[in-house]
């Protein structure tokens, strides 16, 4: 083996240790986690969004002879996409799978646990709702109304405080499996900008929108309820502020999600019916 090659192969194993080393003691270091998480997601928003654009220049015809707000929201839909699928992807492993939360390993008080992958996933989250805010005010109202505005504040200061503060992370994580039903309907927009409204394939989307919306914005969200209830005794040993959100941004959120539900409804009915006319 060549001289040039040993050194090669050196060089590449002293950038790796030192990327190693900037990982273990900077990004995933407790005292940075909530600030490098944040600034990663708002990067990696970036990231999503070029690679959105260049992959649909490049391999869709629709996208090519959209508008320049079209293409925008094209975009941002894709950011918000793979936003959901990795928040919902973690919530679903924090609720369900993990033993952070389980009563059953721990004598600890569940509403104050939190982990360093925990921190890190909500600060990825908080990361995405400033960099999808800032579109939306740069576009206003073209990417979303005053709805979308109340309900990425009302969930970013909640995600901010259980990351900031270490409290209540379990019922951030149960809220947030609510993401699962963006892809839905981010593809329904895309089924529509793409002139296939009256395809199939956009009638069972229609479908499991209204059975993910029922699941994780109604029935979880009472669940929620159910597991403050019966750990009610903890609640109120947060913070004033961290107890009034593990209510009050539930609350909010549930009565924007029973709005919407009733909407849904009403168009999964009508698409419905304009198919059983056909």
């Amino acid at each position: 083996m060549s001289t040039t090659s040993l050194q090669t192969i050196g060089a590449i194993k002293s950038y790796h240790h030192q990327a190693q080393h900037l990982v273990k003691n900077y990004l995933l270091a407790d005292p940075f986690i909530p600030y490098t998480s944040v600034l990663t997601g708002i990067f990696l928003c970036k990231v999503v969004y070029d690679l959105c654009h260049f992959i649909s220049n490049s391999h869709s015809k629709t996208y090519i002879i959209l508008t320049k707000i079209q293409r925008i929201e094209w975009n941002n839909r894709g950011i918000s996409t793979v936003h959901a699928i990795f928040i919902s992807a973690m919530s679903l492993y924090f609720v369900f799978w993990s033993d952070l939360f389980s009563d059953r390993w721990h004598n600890d008080l569940v509403v104050f646990r939190s982990s360093r992958l925990s921190s890190l996933g909500l600060g990825i989250s908080i990361g995405y709702f400033l960099a999808d805010l800032g579109m939306i005010f740069w576009k206003y109202p073209s990417l979303g109304g005053i709805e979308y505005i109340v309900h990425h504040s009302l969930s970013g200061v909640a995600v901010a405080y259980s990351l900031f503060s270490g409290e209540g992370q379990l019922y951030t994580y149960m809220v947030l499996i609510s993401e699962i039903t963006t892809p839905e309907i981010n593809l329904r927009w895309y089924l529509d900008t793409a002139g296939m409204k009256k395809s199939l394939a956009y009638v069972v989307n229609g479908v499991f929108i209204f059975l993910a919306w029922l699941v994780a914005r109604i029935l979880l969200f009472i669940y929620m309820f159910y597991h403050v209830y019966l750990h009610y005794n903890q609640v109120m040993r947060m913070h004033i502020f961290g107890y009034v959100l593990v209510f009050g941004v539930p609350a909010a959120l549930g009565v924007m999600n029973l709005i919407w539900f009733g909407k849904i409804v009403r168009g999964v009915k009508k698409t419905l019916a304009k198919r059983c006319e056909c």
